[in-house]
């Protein structure tokens, strides 16, 4: 489990007050005498390069020599509200959202890797009843599921301020076409703000491996999506994470923003929301989401280490994020309602060289199967030739069938495509003077980085056009 060790003596002042520093923020740890245990003396030198440092404090495997309170807290996650622990990974996109939060917000918190730790892991599920939600935050011991920014503000007591500044442009949605959107305005002198609600990057930071972006022979979407963000912030953008918006209203020649958190005021929009992953709609799916469904390989991969999955989808995506899961799976069955794969010959040509990796032709998925406890066991399937059904067993599954676009909050507001794509003509201009749209939400768009990219070009040609 998370043991702290502390190496001391009873005569060293600073061992005293980290000492007292712990217990009176109630935080378990295990004194160890130097003075009693010659092994422990040994093992402080070892620590401090030969020197006898006290106290040496060994934090989930971490040492710190003779460290503050200031120290203590930021690592232990102590503040005035409580102790903070939050239960993630690097790769998770709400866990990255939720710490650039609480960092912003000043807020000392114990981050603890799920990767790192079976110990992590098994404690997530316990709170979670058997599911692997990430970020899980302890406030005080009290869990919470992924809780939003505006739930994180009432929490812990944060007094945001309201941002008053009137910015030339907007930008919903923080993915490639919002980041290019931001970068082209910035060097046009345009004040730019991305609002992002979840972390900076969209899809394509959920993305293993990119191959097909000009200039990188191979690279991965997080990487990528990093330098955009870098960049877009070097020239000047105003990047928030965790804001959702929940209105646009246009009042004379301004438009103002409202997120479940404040009110942004802009003199342009440009909605870059992208597009998430569409579901099966099949009996138990809802129920199983988080515990043995998923949508996303590299966010929840990790969690089937060495076990059996299934991956449900035939298209460049399915076939894509199989073979990054055969990399650390045991197995992985494709299932596929067709008898040929609408991937490019690149991958399937691919996936024949792969020996964990077995194809489930012309089945129709029928239900998501689960055991006594509740935890997802299978998925039953249809051979679309014999009507013959048969229950596929493994650990998990991933889902990859298409996507559906993030444009529900401006219905009624834009035109919208049947589908619910957005309508643009000309330089990405929407149904209303003054709103532009980019990327995948896009009629019409290309759901490929290098595709969101020109579009967040066109759309910055279009802020200019419009403001000019």
């Amino acid at each position: 489990m998370n043991d702290i060790l502390l190496y001391g003596a009873d005569w060293c002042p600073d061992c005293r007050r980290a000492k007292a520093y712990l217990k009176e923020n109630n935080i378990a740890f295990t004194f160890i005498d130097v003075d009693l245990d010659k092994e422990a003396t040994a093992k402080v030198e070892a620590i401090n390069k030969g020197k006898r440092i006290i106290p040496t404090v060994i934090i989930k495997g971490e040492s710190y020599t003779n460290p503050d309170n200031i120290k203590l807290a930021s690592v232990l996650g102590i503040n005035e509200v409580g102790k903070v622990q939050l239960f993630g990974a690097d790769w998770c996109p709400d866990c990255r959202r939720a710490k650039s939060f609480l960092r912003d917000n000043g807020i000392n918190f114990d981050f603890i890797d799920v990767d790192k730790y079976d110990w992590a892991t098994q404690k997530v599920e316990e709170i979670n009843n058997g599911k692997r939600i990430i970020p899980t935050i302890l406030i005080n011991d009290v869990s919470y599921t992924n809780p939003d920014n505006v739930e994180l503000t009432q929490l812990l007591s944060l007094n945001i301020e309201k941002e008053h500044k009137v910015f030339d442009t907007i930008i919903i949605g923080g993915g490639a076409a919002g980041l290019t959107t931001s970068i082209y305005a910035q060097r046009d002198r345009f004040d730019t703000l991305i609002l992002e609600k979840s972390t900076v990057g969209g899809n394509a930071f959920l993305t293993e491996k990119i191959e097909n972006y000009p200039g990188f022979q191979s690279i991965s979407g997080p990487k990528l999506m990093e330098k955009m963000e870098e960049q877009a912030k070097t020239y000047g953008a105003v990047i928030k994470t965790g804001e959702e918006v929940v209105a646009i209203e246009k009042r004379d020649s301004m438009f103002s923003i409202q997120t479940k958190s404040t009110t942004y005021s802009g003199k342009t929009v440009v909605l870059s929301t992208g597009s998430t992953y569409r579901k099966l709609s099949i009996p138990n799916e809802e129920e199983l989401i988080g515990s043995g469904i998923h949508f996303c390989a590299t966010c929840d991969g990790a969690f089937y280490r060495d076990r059996d999955i299934i991956v449900v989808g035939g298209g460049n995506s399915a076939l894509e994020e199989g073979i990054f899961l055969a990399g650390f799976c045991k197995s992985v069955k494709i299932v596929h309602r067709s008898e040929n794969f609408s991937a490019s010959e690149t991958y399937v040509e691919k996936l024949k060289t792969i020996e964990n990796i077995s194809t489930y032709m012309n089945k129709t998925s029928l239900e998501f199967i689960s055991d006594e406890k509740e935890l997802f066991k299978g998925l039953k399937v249809k051979d679309n030739n014999t009507n013959e059904e048969s229950v596929l067993e493994a650990d998990g599954v991933f889902i990859f069938i298409g996507l559906i676009p993030n444009t529900k909050p401006f219905k009624g507001i834009i035109d919208l495509d049947e589908r619910g794509f957005i309508q643009t003509t000309g330089l990405a201009q929407t149904s209303v003077d003054g709103i532009f749209a980019a990327g995948d939400c896009r009629e019409g768009a290309i759901a490929q980085v290098a595709a969101a990219t020109g579009e967040g070009v066109l759309a910055s040609y279009g802020i200019k056009n419009y403001l000019k």
